[in-house]
């Protein structure tokens, strides 16, 4: 383990490495709190992305390092919780195809040296069975696991016309997308720290609209606690995620058949809406106004009498420090989250990527490790998120 990663460890994360999860499962909702279904406990989910949705099919970083070191610091660091993305087709189209075939496929010779030397037991395993595996590793941990539809055609996310954005789109077959939430849902309906699914990631683009929205959310979730019924149901704005205005008129009708189940997930960085503002405008003026945007499109939920749980599953900033955008952003947002005391998952873990955009090993400048998941990019950013892993509201 590298220095950078010792010292915030131990100096910093110290509190958070004996603890183990506590909690009975499956977990419920009340009001806008996720609980213990058992004990009405408030549970706080504090995540870290981990992707395994790009064209390799396979979570990231495992030409570098075994998934057990991986998983092993991800805990250290005091995540209680991965959220870990997939793609519709590996498991309607390609959940037959091993991890060897794809990444030769894709002439990832370098990551299959890697892979054979961190974790030679996935090359011959199929895309969905390392999957699996990965799970497996993160939930020896401790550690609960929120599985996220992220695209159906595995590839990098997201843009207005990647095919992938909005129901009907080229590559986002509705119905196949249902019967991937099944299989999805059947196949960790008895992985018991597998705790909650969500229908899509970032709905977008100039399909987008909200009776087919309100359509296929409602056939998602049914079709999720139909063949799960212990998962918590994350339901997705428009817009990026940045958008649940239309509930304000038109309630979405499933609290009685998903009965404390629906949690609902939201995302926000810098470039949201445009960068610029975060380098032309008064930071208290576009604070505040960013605060009022949140709150009238989606912190709305967390009030009035049909309260839920608001999960913010994707916020980041570029680590290096170099972007002034994001570093202006960071202390407004962190404070929303901490003063709401939202849940709440990183983007992201990964310092590398396999195969990104026709790139190999192309680093990831928002990943907490550094490019070759040796250490911490940003040992210091790791010590800001202190405040957000306490537990400062809803408690009994």
């Amino acid at each position: 383990m590298e220095r950078s990663m010792k010292v915030v460890i131990t100096s910093t994360l110290l509190i958070f490495i004996f603890a183990k999860y506590s909690h009975s499962l499956p977990l419920s909702t009340n009001s806008r709190w996720v609980v213990d279904q058992l004990t009405g406990e408030r549970v706080k989910f504090k995540c870290v992305n981990w992707p395994a949705h790009l064209r390799p099919m396979l979570a990231e970083g495992l030409d570098k390092k075994p998934m057990s070191h991986i998983a092993r610091h991800i805990s250290l660091m005091g995540f209680n919780c991965v959220r870990l993305t997939w793609a519709t087709h590996m498991f309607t189209r390609y959940s037959n195809k091993t991890v060897v075939q794809t990444f030769r496929d894709l002439n990832l010779v370098n990551a299959i040296t890697g892979i054979t030397k961190n974790n030679p037991q996935v090359l011959h395993l199929t895309a969905v069975d390392a999957f699996s595996a990965v799970i497996g590793a993160i939930t020896s941990f401790g550690m609960m696991v929120v599985l996220d539809n992220h695209v159906s055609e595995p590839m990098w996310c997201c843009s207005n016309d990647d095919g992938n954005g909005f129901f009907g789109d080229k590559y986002f077959d509705p119905r196949e997308w249902l019967n991937g939430l099944s299989i999805v849902g059947k196949r960790y309906r008895n992985t018991q720290m597998v705790v909650a699914m969500s229908l899509r990631n970032e709905l977008r683009g100039p399909r987008q609209n909200a009776n087919e929205w309100y359509r296929w959310v409602r056939n998602g979730a049914t079709e999720i606690h139909r063949v799960n019924p212990d998962v918590l149901v994350l339901i997705s704005g428009l817009s990026y995620a940045l958008d649940f205005s239309a509930l304000k008129t038109k309630p979405l009708g499933l609290e009685d058949a998903l009965q404390n189940k629906l949690v609902y997930e939201a995302h926000r960085y810098s470039f949201s809406g445009g960068s610029d503002k975060w380098l032309r405008q008064p930071l208290n003026q576009i604070c505040h106004d960013l605060t009022s945007d949140i709150n009238k499109n989606v912190g709305f939920l967390t009030t009035g009498p049909h309260q839920a749980p608001l999960f913010i599953t994707e916020f980041g900033v570029n680590l290096m420090g170099t972007n002034q955008a994001d570093n202006n952003f960071l202390p407004c947002y962190m404070a929303y989250l901490a003063k709401m005391d939202l849940d709440w998952a990183l983007w992201a873990l990964q310092g590398s990527y396999y195969l990104r955009e026709g790139a190999q090993n192309t680093d990831e400048q928002y990943g907490l490790l550094d490019t070759d998941w040796t250490g911490l990019r940003n040992p210091g950013f790791n010590v800001k998120l202190l405040l957000l892993h306490q537990t400062l509201q809803g408690e009994l």
